[in-house]
C-alpha cells in the first residue's frame, strides 16, 4: 500500500471513529455529566431489586433486554470499528506503533483507549481487530482494558455520585491494570523475544487479504458477527439468569468482611454491565448495607472484563494470557476491596 493511500485510509478510519463516538459516547456523556453534577445520580441500578432468591429465565430475559437497550449502539460501533481496523488501518503503521512488546507500545495503546470510553464487550471487537493485524498482546490488552477502566467520563460520574475516594481507588487500580498488567501479559505470549520489525511488517503486508475493499470488509465483518454475536447474547442471558446468586442481599458482618470482598471480586470479574453501570449498582447495594470493601472490589472488577468479553476475545489471545488477565483482575479487585475497607 502506498504512503498516500495509507494516509487516506487512516484519515477515513479516524473520521468514522470520531463521528461514531461523538454520537454514541461523547455527547450523551456530556449530558450525563450534567445529570450527575446536579442530581448526584446517573439513574437506577440495572440490576433492579431482586424479588426472589432463585434464578429465573424471566429475570435473565429482563436483564438482557435492559443491557442490550443500553449498549446496542456502542456494540454496533465496536463491531464496525473492529472490522474496519482490519481493512483500513495500514499494517506497517500499526506494527511500528503498537507491534512491539515494549512498554512504549503498551502505553500508546492505553492512552488511545481513553477517548473510546467503551465498555469491555464493546471494546473487545476492536481488540480482536488489532490482534488480527498482529498488534502485540500488551498493546491490544491495554486498549481493551483501558477503555472501561480509565474511562474519564465514568471517573467524573463517580466523583459526583459516589465520592472522590472511589474515584482515586478506581484510577489507581485502573492504571495498574491497563498499563502494568497489559505490559506483563507480553511475557505469557508465545514469542517474547525481540522481533525484527521490518521482517514482521513485510510478512504482515504479504499476507494481507486480497480483493476489493468492500469484499475484504464484508468478510471481516461477517467473521466478527459469526463469532461474536451468538456467544455474546447467550452469555448475557446466562449471567442475567444467575444474577440473584452473584449479587446476594448481604447484611451485618457478612456485608463488610473479607469474604464479601473476595466474592464480589470474582462476581465483578464475571458479570457484564454497560459503561458506568457499576456506579448505580454500588450506590444501590451500599444503600442496602454493603460495606466499602466489597463495593470497592466491584468498582474495579465490574467494568474491567466479563465472561462475554472473554468469550469475544478468546480466539485472539493465548489462553495463558487470558488466565493471567482474569487472575490479575480478581487480585486487583481484592486489593481494591482492602483499600476500600481502610478509607471508605
Amino acid at each position: 500500500m502506498s504512503g498516500k493511500k495509507a494516509a487516506i485510509f487512516l484519515v477515513i478510519f479516524l473520521i468514522i471513529a470520531a463521528v461514531g463516538l461523538s454520537y454514541v459516547k461523547w455527547w450523551p456523556y456530556y449530558q450525563k455529566t450534567i445529570l450527575a453534577a446536579t442530581t448526584h445520580s446517573i439513574g437506577p441500578s440495572i440490576l433492579g431489586e431482586h424479588a426472589s432468591s432463585t434464578p429465573s429465565w424471566h429475570a435473565a430475559w429482563s436483564y438482557a433486554i435492559a443491557y442490550f437497550n443500553s449498549v446496542w449502539k456502542a456494540a454496533v460501533l465496536g463491531i464496525l470499528l473492529g472490522s474496519l481496523i482490519q481493512v483500513l488501518l495500514p499494517a506497517h503503521w500499526l506494527l511500528k506503533v503498537l507491534g512491539k512488546t515494549s512498554f512504549g507500545s503498551t502505553a500508546i495503546a492505553g492512552m488511545a483507549a481513553i477517548p473510546g470510553m467503551m465498555c469491555t464487550c464493546c471494546a473487545a471487537p476492536m481488540a480482536v481487530g488489532l490482534r488480527k493485524k498482529n498488534v502485540s498482546v500488551g498493546a491490544s490488552l491495554a486498549f481493551w482494558l483501558g477503555n472501561p477502566t480509565i474511562n474519564p467520563a465514568t471517573l467524573i460520574f463517580m466523583t459526583f455520585v459516589l465520592s472522590w475516594k472511589f474515584t482515586l481507588i478506581r484510577l489507581f487500580f485502573g492504571l495498574i491494570l491497563t498499563f502494568g498488567v497489559s505490559y506483563l501479559a507480553n511475557r505469557f505470549a508465545k514469542d517474547t523475544k525481540p522481533l525484527d520489525m521490518e521482517q514482521v511488517i513485510s510478512h504482515s503486508e504479504e499476507n494481507q487479504p486480497t480483493g476489493s475493499f468492500l469484499a475484504r470488509w464484508a468478510k471481516a465483518l461477517g467473521m466478527m458477527l459469526l463469532y461474536i454475536v451468538p456467544a455474546y447474547i447467550l452469555s448475557v442471558l446466562l449471567l442475567g439468569f444467575v444474577s440473584v446468586w452473584l449479587f446476594p442481599n448481604l447484611s451485618g458482618a457478612a456485608a463488610v468482611g473479607i469474604l464479601a470482598v473476595i466474592g464480589f471480586a470474582i462476581t465483578g470479574m464475571l458479570f457484564v454491565i454497560p459503561t458506568a453501570a457499576e456506579i448505580p449498582i454500588i450506590q444501590t447495594l451500599m444503600s442496602f448495607g454493603l460495606g466499602g470493601g466489597p463495593a470497592a472490589a466491584l468498582l474495579v472488577t465490574l467494568p474491567a472484563i466479563s465472561l462475554p468479553s472473554l468469550l469475544i476475545v478468546g480466539r485472539s489471545f493465548p489462553k495463558k494470557v487470558l488466565l493471567f488477565v482474569v487472575s490479575s483482575v480478581v487480585v486487583l479487585g481484592i486489593l481494591s476491596g482492602l483499600a476500600g475497607m481502610l478509607i471508605l
